[in-house]
Order: C-alpha cells, then structure tokens, then sequence
C-alpha cells in the first residue's frame, strides 16, 4: 500500500507543477546520475578484451534479464496480493509445487515453481547471485544454453522434490542458480586450462564475488544448499563439460545443447510418472478423532439412557454391535482402499490401521462383558482401550 501511495503522490506533485519546475527536476536527476556514474567508474575496473570478446559473441544477454523480471516481478505480485508470502496456500496459488496438486494433472508446476519465492531475502540473494555471472555465461555459451540449463535445474529440482516429499510444498529458483554457477565454473577453469579471449580475467572475478558470496551466504545459512538444490550444480557442471571446448570456438550448436536437455527431460519424465495421483492422507487420518468422539458420544448417550431404564441391557450392546463397530469397519476399510499412498505417510497409515484394531478389540470386549451383564466396565475403559488412545495421541502430534 505504501508503494501505491508513493505512486499517487508522485502523480499529484507532477500534475500541479509547473513545465519549468520539472524540467528543472528532470535536469538535477539526470546530473546526480552522471555524477554518481562517474563517482562509481573510478573504482568499477576499465573494459577488457574479455568483455569485448563476450558482447561481440551474444550482445544481448536477454535470457538472463528475463528471468531476473520473471523473479522480480512474480515477488512483487505476490507481496501486494492477499496471503502471507511464507504461508504454503499462498505459494502453491501462485505456482508452487506440491504432489496432490502437481502429481494430479498440473504438471505445469514443476516449472513455475522455480519462480515463486516465500520470502523477501531469498529473491534478493537469488536475483543478486544470478545477474552479474549469468550475463557472462549466457554470453559466452550462448541463450539456449543458459536457458536449457537454469530451466533443467529447476524442473529437476522440483521432480525430485515431488519424488522425496511428495506433499511438502516446493519453491524457488535457487537449484536454476547453482546450475548457472556450475556453467561459470567450468568456464573458468576452461579458461585456465586453454587461455584464449574468453578466459575470465581476476578483475571480473573480483567483481562478480560480493553477489556470488552473497548467494552462497544466504544458501547455506537458510538451507537451501542441500542435495535437492545442488543437484541444480551438477546439471550446470553436465551443461559446462559438453559445452565448454566448442564454445572457446563459437556458440555451441543447438543440437549438442538439445542433447543434454532431452536427457534432462527423460530424467524429470522418470522421476514423475510413479508419483501420479499420490495423495496427502492426513485429512483422512484427521477424521479418525472425529470417528472417535462420535462413537465414543453414542456410546455415552446409550449409558445414559440405560441408567433411567429407556434402554435395556440388550439394546446398549446393540448399540456396540450394529452402530459403533461398523463404523470403526468402515472407516478403516476405506484407510485401506487408499493408493498411490507415498512413501513417506506409509507409517501413519499403518499406525492408523493399529488403533482401528486396538479399538475393536476394546469395543467387542466390552460388549462381551456387558453380556455377561458384568456392568463394571459399563465406562471404565480396558488395557486395549487405552493403547487405542495412546495410538490416537500419536497421530494427532503427527497430523497437527
């Protein structure tokens, strides 16, 4: 809001000014910006045959700055649209990946989910880390490649996100970064190795390290340099490796980069297909408490009206035998009917179908003692009946 703000304020104050006072006000911008230019050019290293070499292979690096907008300005939606930007609903409404929405007919999210970020400073990071090496490598390897490679890590990265945690929210473009930072690595030591106008000079180097150690601080410090994300690293070293040598030379052909990104997309491919229509089921497990102060409500009603003799002693055990005990059936019935269960949720499902079981038990020996018109455990729950609630304790902590 208070950037709307500004915005109308600007628009007022240049509405009721006058022509000479804005073009006054254009003129001392204009010169504190060639001030500021020429403040900053004492210290920013001169232009090098290095830069010179790069602008006449690609001179306009435009992949990189589009992703840089794409970045930018998704975050910025974000940030003036309702929903907190951390909270999983908002992420996955602007295209984050999650299994129960990706592994059932959106695929899509796989790549727009290397867009989306959940907070201010990891697309600060990100953007900063990306720029400055970005425009070098999609200079020297050449737009497709660079695009080939940050859109490969990130769809990589969200398959194997989807395939370890299938129904855990996944977002953000930092495994794009890393695999830019792998094709700048092996550019640099391609360099090294063979000199040649394309090798990366120290005063570049030295430009380019305040952002680069910027990303990598920021990575590491919010956990976001772990296996998922640097296998982003490995698909841009993959990229550099079969590229490299032919770029000294020219930009690499399509066909060898389009042999690399068809591998990628068979690996992503792969790596999805086993994951289709996987399910979250904790809703399902949530409804077991539900099932369990229903019945456990029935049951006290049954008692209640036994004590005033509305019910007869008969008619509570029926109340057992043909209300609670099939709904307990049918409940876990349908627990066992789920598929394409993933992996991960597994141990609840078999802790959930262990209380289902624990909990007949105690029913069906309650009703035997109350046929034995024994009315002491007429409430008293058994042995049973308290594992069944101990199990019941342990999915709820699981299934917040």
């Amino acid at each position: 809001m208070g950037f709307i703000a500004l915005i109308v304020l600007g628009g007022a104050a240049w509405y009721f000014t006058t022509p000479q006072e804005r073009d006054r006000v254009r003129r001392a911008l204009l010169g504190g910006a060639d001030q500021a230019m020429s403040g900053a050019s004492r210290y920013w290293p001169a232009r090098q045959p290095f830069d010179d070499a790069l602008d006449a292979r690609t001179p306009r690096p435009v992949v990189t700055l589009a992703i840089v907008a794409l970045n930018v300005g998704i975050f910025m939606s974000m940030a003036m649209g309702s929903g907190s930007l951390s909270d999983p609903d908002t992420i996955v409404r602007w295209g984050g990946s999650i299994g129960t929405r990706t592994a059932n007919g959106e695929w899509w999210r796989l790549a727009t989910a290397m867009f989306v970020h959940a907070g201010f400073f990891q697309v600060v990071a990100n953007v900063a880390g990306l720029v400055q090496i970005g425009l070098i490598t999609e200079r020297f390897f050449g737009r497709f490649a660079i695009a080939s490679a940050f859109a490969g890590a990130g769809l990589l990265f969200a398959v194997l996100g989807l395939l370890l945690h299938p129904v855990t929210v996944t977002a953000g473009g930092s495994a794009g970064v890393f695999a830019v930072y792998g094709l700048f690595v092996v550019m640099l030591v391609t360099g090294v190795a063979a000199p040649s106008p394309f090798t990366i000079p120290t005063t570049t180097l030295l430009k380019v390290a305040p952002s680069a150690a910027l990303f990598l601080l920021y990575s590491v410090a919010a956990g976001r340099a772990g296996a998922l994300e640097l296998s982003g690293l490995a698909v841009g070293l993959a990229y550099g490796f079969l590229l490299a040598k032919p770029a000294v030379v020219e930009t690499p052909s399509l066909r060898r980069t389009a042999s690399m990104t068809a591998a990628i997309a068979v690996i992503v491919v792969t790596a999805g297909i086993p994951m289709r229509g996987v399910i979250d089921v904790r809703p399902e497990i949530s409804r077991i408490t539900e099932i369990e102060e229903r019945t456990a409500n029935v049951y006290d009603s049954a008692v209640r009206r036994f004590t005033i003799g509305e019910l007869t002693l008969k008619e509570l055990v029926a109340v057992i035998d043909h209300t609670i005990l099939p709904e307990l059936r049918s409940a876990q019935d349908r627990l066992k009917r789920l598929q394409h269960v993933p992996r991960e949720q597994a141990p609840l499902v078999a802790r959930a179908d262990e209380y289902f079981k624990l909990r007949e038990e105690s029913w069906q020996a309650r009703a035997a003692g109350l046929r034995r018109t024994s009315l002491k455990g007429l409430r008293s729950p058994d042995d049973t009946e308290r594992q069944a609630r101990q199990v019941l304790d342990d999915l709820r902590v699981q299934t917040p």
